[in-house]
């Protein structure tokens, strides 16, 4: 008999509608089983009351404290002219802070009757301040009572010593969610374990009907540490299972193997080098090649310190495949990149980019640029090339994805800033070759070994650490521009100093400052943005004072990325040639964007961008000789979490390292491309920074249960909690797309 489908009852049916409804709309929980896997956030224990004094503002919470006072006042209002407007007031302590919880009007009978000083209580509402003192205005509440009252029967009986705090809404409080949870807890009994036997009972890890047991009524800690070290290994292990299927069926299908010949491009290329390949370049292109030369697909993910040298390492393998006969395609996220890279590639390969053209190298071939703003004869030149075979590499946006496109072999894509694509647009582009293409995916935002097992878990990993000799040190300072206004004059004096030693500056603002923009502005405010009453800084406006004010007399010119395809070329031609000495700009220039003589970068409202894309973005200075300077502009106070998110980013140069730290600061839903697509993250329990032995171990077993048994056809349990993962939005999961 099939059991799974007691946890697919829809909630509906176990709740009624009102209660499935807002569990639906507010929280995302759908089934039975969704709702045993929304697990507590924490737990408070009887006796023991919570800090008081730590609680957000603007949060919705759930508190347990007791009632210290509580007054009734009468007062006159419009609606009671003869002073019988009523308001309670009631006093709550936890022994290290009180608040104050406020009742109006006829709401004030209930309270005034339950909320005698004395009473122990759970009590849900959004912290506010009145008064310069934090305040709950009508909170909802339920009483705690003894466990020796009778009433406890009906009010308290779900809570044991350990009473489960959930994540909850205005709508639905955490008790609410509990008693819901309360009805549920019986069909947990009939949950399939998606774990196989040896590997469960070899790690002593609980049933999994033991485990959500545990975790929604939990009698002590060692209860809830048992049900989370499983829960956890639940969430690992079947995302690595899905991930060790893919890599399973990439490795059976077939593809050419490209192996580069022995005296052809890709040595003429090497001969014309200046400088000789760091020896992280040399083990990376290895590993590179030796993918290059087998019979299934290479999957690679190519990761790298900002400046580390990837495009070289990328170049020398299309070339290896243009070597051996194939052609190789690599995709940009912007048109500026592509062209950037276009530009870079070409000057790199010389005369060995002229195949085809009189003057060309004998070892040489024709390098294409295919984006959607080029003009229709270009384009048409480029299509006829491609499927010809006269251009060995093209380098292009979306645009290559179109059916249009057609290739005469394709052997290589390379995708960079893998992030920004979704796994639709790579398997669309890897749809081109006749066979399967090998795949390099770069990305320069340094990802912790974790979350590269989690994330990119269908790819093997390379690592470019050491930064090519030659470059420069970087400089990093917040200028703390409300605390201490010189600092930030300053900072535009050392622009003026960079320039007037004949190098360059970029300034970075948050936003462009048109009116399509400001209409943007104007209907979406965080809470953040109404504290400041200041939108952010604006490319255009900030570009108009510095020429007017303390960049007087430079030349100062604009870049974003709603300024024409052509207009923005120019402007980056002009910036790239020296002419321009300051570019203000958002952050189009974060990524690619290779200007040697620029040695200054100030951010304006620095806090208002990620610790890698800070990151990033200072990455596009100290690229020559000369050493670089950024200036992380922010009028946050000292005490800000934004502010130590700036002072980690000027104290290290180490985006590993920044990335860990990014993570900490941030919820792991959005480290797996949840947040954008507004999908509820699938993990739960597992964090992935501090699970990093789990998430390993899942991986080791999941490549060895996929390659027994492929199909999982004697884990019908895996197969459940793999088709609940896989479901159709979760389908990019998979893939940060």
């Amino acid at each position: 008999m099939d059991l799974v489908p007691v946890l697919e009852e829809p909630l509906k049916k176990a709740l009624g509608p009102a209660t499935a409804k807002v569990m639906a709309e507010h929280l995302g929980l759908h089934t039975v089983g969704d709702l045993l896997h929304h697990y507590p956030r924490r737990y408070e224990e009887r006796g023991q009351l919570t800090h008081l004094a730590d609680l957000p503002m603007d949060e919705h919470v759930t508190v347990v404290a007791q009632v210290a006072d509580a007054r009734l006042h009468t007062f006159a209002s419009a609606k009671a002219p003869r002073g019988k407007g009523q308001r309670l007031e009631v006093t709550i302590t936890d022994g290290s802070g009180r608040i104050q919880l406020v009742f109006f009007g006829n709401g004030v009978h209930k309270p005034h009757k339950d909320l005698l000083p004395g009473t122990r209580a759970m009590f849900s509402g959004k912290v506010s301040v009145f008064n310069r003192r934090l305040q709950l205005a009508h909170p909802a509440y339920e009483l705690l009572r003894g466990e020796d009252d009778e009433a406890a029967e009906s009010v308290g009986s779900w809570a044991g010593a350990l009473i489960p705090i959930y994540p909850a809404t205005a709508k639905l409080e955490s008790w609410k969610i509990a008693k819901s949870v309360q009805t549920v807890l019986p069909s947990a009994q009939e949950a399939v374990d998606p774990l196989p036997d040896p590997l469960r009972s070899g790690r002593g890890l609980v049933t999994l009907p033991e485990a959500l047991l545990k975790i929604h009524r939990p009698h002590t800690k060692a209860d809830v540490h048992d049900a989370r070290a499983r829960l956890k290994w639940d969430e690992a292990f079947v995302l690595q299972v899905a991930l060790a299927r893919r890599r399973h069926a990439d490795a059976q299908l077939p593809a050419v193997a490209r192996v580069p010949l022995p005296d052809g491009l890709l040595t003429a290329f090497d001969a014309r080098l200046p400088f000789t390949l760091t020896e992280g370049q040399q083990k990376v292109s290895k590993e590179i090649f030796d993918g290059l030369a087998t019979e299934h697909p290479m999957h690679r993910l190519l990761q790298g310190e900002v400046g580390s040298g990837k495009t070289m390492v990328a170049l020398r393998a299309m070339l290896a495949v243009v070597d051996a006969g194939g052609q190789a395609a690599m995709l940009a996220p912007t048109e500026v990149l592509a062209q950037q890279h276009h530009r870079s590639i070409t000057e790199m390969m010389g005369e060995l980019a002229e195949g085809g053209m009189l003057g060309g190298a004998e070892h040489s071939t024709k390098v294409v640029l295919l984006t959607g703003s080029m003009g229709a004869a270009g384009r048409r030149q480029a299509l006829l090339d491609l499927v010809t075979g006269e251009a060995g590499i093209v380098i292009g946006t979306h645009a290559l994805i179109e059916d249009k496109v057609q290739f005469h072999d394709l052997g290589l894509v390379v995708v960079d800033e893998q992030h920004r694509f979704g796994v639709e647009q790579r398997d669309a582009l890897r749809g081109k070759g006749k066979q399967p293409p090998h795949l390099l995916v770069m990305t320069a935002t340094p990802i912790p070994r974790t979350v590269a097992m989690t994330v990119f878990g269908d790819l093997e990993t390379s690592v470019l650490d050491q930064l090519p000799a030659g470059r420069s040190p970087i400089a990093s300072h917040v200028v703390p521009a409300a605390d201490k206004p010189h600092f930030l004059a300053r900072a535009w004096e050392r622009v003026r100093e960079e320039v007037e030693n004949g190098h360059q500056a970029y300034v970075v603002c948050p936003r462009i400052g048109d009116e399509e923009d400001d209409k943007k502005g104007a209907r979406k405010k965080s809470p953040e943005d109404e504290a400041e009453k200041r939108p952010p800084m604006a490319v255009l406006d900030v570009a108009d004072q510095l020429a007017k004010g303390p960049l007087q007399g430079l030349r100062v010119e604009v870049l974003h990325g709603r300024m024409h395809p052509d207009d923005k070329d120019a402007v980056m031609r002009r910036f790239a040639a020296g002419e321009t000495h300051v570019l203000v700009a958002t952050t189009v220039i974060e990524v690619g964007v290779n200007v040697p003589n620029a040695t200054a970068m100030v951010i304006m409202d620095a806090d208002r961008f990620g610790v890698s894309q800070l990151h990033q973005l200072r990455g596009r200075v100290g690229r020559g000789s000369a050493a670089g300077l950024c200036l992380l502009v922010s009028e946050m106070p000292e005490a800000s979490p934004a502010r130590q998110r700036l002072n980690a980013v000027a104290s290290t140069l180490d985006g590993f390292e920044l990335s860990r730290i990014d993570l900490e600061q941030r919820r792991e839903g959005d480290v797996l491309g949840q947040a954008q697509s507004g999908v509820r993250s699938s993990l739960r329990m597992l964090a992935v920074i501090e699970d990093e032995e789990i998430i390993a171990e899942a991986r080791e077993e999941a490549a060895s249960v996929v390659a027994a048994d492929p199909d999982l056809t004697g884990l019908p349990g895996l197969r459940v909690a793999l088709d609940a993962l896989l479901d159709e939005e979760r389908e990019q999961y998979l893939d940060k797309g």
